[in-house]
Formats: structure tokens, sequence, C-alpha cells
């Protein structure tokens, strides 16, 4: 999430996606698949700008959509079977509405570019989520326009000890926001067992990087039926004090087909039930069987 022109002018969201077999962790992965996409957005998140790689004739019938819940639909519309067929792409595209909400937090760490207090617009926020619930000392904060949000300084997202983990990431200048993403799979006898994570980045004057939404989550599904088994959810940062008791609703996806989990969680844990962020990783694990088709796939023509 970048502003190449200067915070108040174009939001460019520029995201890179991979998906890749390892055999060998101690060697460079299969890549079995790839996706990019740059999406310009203009004040008030409205799509005004949109390509990819690979190339989709009709992304173009995205721009002049916004961001928000709307965009799935128009994403379904514009790119029939994109959902489905779960493409790195796809995820990409699907991220716009909430690296579209989110951009605009690292502002606040340079306080000389907010406008005065006075000027400052504030959401209605009560009930769009459990950390905004009727109230939550939160929702109290946020009326007072005192809401302190709970960060913590991170590091590099690249594990020495893991060099292939991730795909190639771009240097960041200060003032940027990152959404950064990984699905590990992989059988054990009749289970999938799943490693996701999830963390939201800004760019911070004085701690560099800080985190300001991260989640773990730890599942199983049944090899067979790829039905969900178990789920764990780890809320390792998140911005206000009742946010992290989202945790205990992901249980309530139990028995859930995975493919059928981006519709799903947005269906059960919508506005208090749940929280924007775990619903987003929650969401991603839909892709979750196209995984393991590429990981069977390859193995079996790489033995």
């Amino acid at each position: 999430m970048l502003w190449p022109e200067g915070v108040g002018s174009l939001l460019q969201l520029d995201g890179n996606a991979r998906d890749a077999v390892t055999r060998d962790p101690q060697q460079a992965p299969i890549v079995v698949g790839r996706a990019s996409a740059s999406v310009g957005i203009a004040p008030g998140r409205k799509i005004v700008s949109i390509s990819s790689l690979p190339e989709r004739n009709n992304i173009e019938q995205l721009v002049g959509c916004q961001g928000g819940g709307h965009l799935r639909a128009a994403l379904d519309h514009a790119l029939p079977g994109e959902r489905a067929a779960g493409t790195p792409l796809y995820l990409l595209l699907d991220d716009i509405s909430g690296c579209s909400l989110i951009a605009g937090f690292v502002v606040t760490r340079w306080p000389e570019l907010l406008p005065p207090a006075d000027q400052r617009r504030r959401m209605e926020m009560e009930g769009i989520c459990i950390g905004f619930a009727p109230g939550s000392t939160s929702l109290v904060e946020h009326r007072s326009g005192e809401a302190t949000h709970r960060v913590q300084q991170v590091g590099s997202l690249i594990n020495p000890d893991d060099p292939h983990g991730w795909h190639v990431l771009p240097t960041l200048p200060p003032l940027s926001m990152r959404r950064a993403r990984r699905i590990d799979v992989w059988r054990d006898g009749d289970t999938i067992t799943i490693d996701s994570a999830f963390q939201d980045t800004a760019g911070d004057p004085e701690l560099d990087r800080i985190a300001v939404h991260e989640y773990r989550l730890e599942a199983t599904a049944d090899a067979e039926t790829l039905t969900l088994q178990s789920v764990t959810a780890d809320p390792r940062v998140l911005p206000f004090l009742e946010c992290p008791s989202a945790k205990y609703s992901a249980s309530s996806l139990v028995g859930t087909p995975l493919a059928d989990l981006r519709l799903t969680v947005l269906e059960r844990l919508g506005r208090t039930n749940g929280c924007t962020h775990l619903n987003d990783a929650l969401r991603a694990l839909a892709e979750v069987p196209i995984l393991l088709d590429e990981l069977d796939r390859t193995l079996a023509l790489r033995p």
C-alpha cells in the first residue's frame, strides 16, 4: 500500500502471490502458480485503474467499483470462475477491500500529516466487528477521539533459516503499509495440516516497522472429505482490548467444507460475531483444496 505522489493522492496497491511446492527445505521450491496485480484507489476507496498478470480480459470492469463488501460480488461478475478456481490472482483481488480500508492507518504515525483534530472525520464504528461491539472500551475511545492502537515493532518477514519461504519482497518506503499472508499445507496420513499466518504492518518514524494486525492459524481437515476438523486462532497483535476475543468464534466453522469458507465465514462471523482481520485469514483457507491438488500433481510428476 503506497502513495507514489504523497498522502492524499492516489493510493497504489501492488500485490504479488506465489503458490509453491517444497520437497527439500534446503532447496528453492517448485513454483506452480504466480500472480500480480496493480490497483489505483482514489479517495473514497474507488478503483480508478487496475491491471494484472496473468491478464484477464474483463478485469477493467472493476474500475469505478468501491472497496467494501459489494466488491466481492463485482469480482464474481467480472471474473466468473476465478474464486472457485482459487487462483493466486483472486487472493490478491479479494484483498482490495481490506487493504483500501486499513491503508490510511500509517498516516497516524506521522501526526504532522494529519488534518487538525476538528477537521477529522470519524466513522461510526459501532457493531462493525467484535472489537467495536456496543459498550466496548474501544468504541468509547473512538468516539472521544482518544483511541490508541496497540501495535508491536517487528523485523523482516524473511526467516534466515528459510530464505526461500517468501517470494521476492520489495523494500518499502517509510510511508507505506504491507499485508503479508502465507498458507502452508501438508498431508499427514488421513489428515490435512494447515499452518497459516496473516500480518498487516505499517512504517513508523521511530520503530521502523510495526505490526497492526497479526494472526496465526493452525487447522486440520479430513483428507477425504476436505472438511475442517479443527481450527485454532492465535491473535498476536490487534489494536483494541476486545479484539482478541474473536478467536473463540473460529471453532464455529468446524465441519465446513474448506472450499465453502469464503462464503461461510461471512455468513457466520459477520459484524460482532467476528473480527474483520481474522475473517480475512479464515476465508483464504478456501484455497487449501487447490493447494493440495498442486501438491499432489507436482510430487507425482517429480517424485
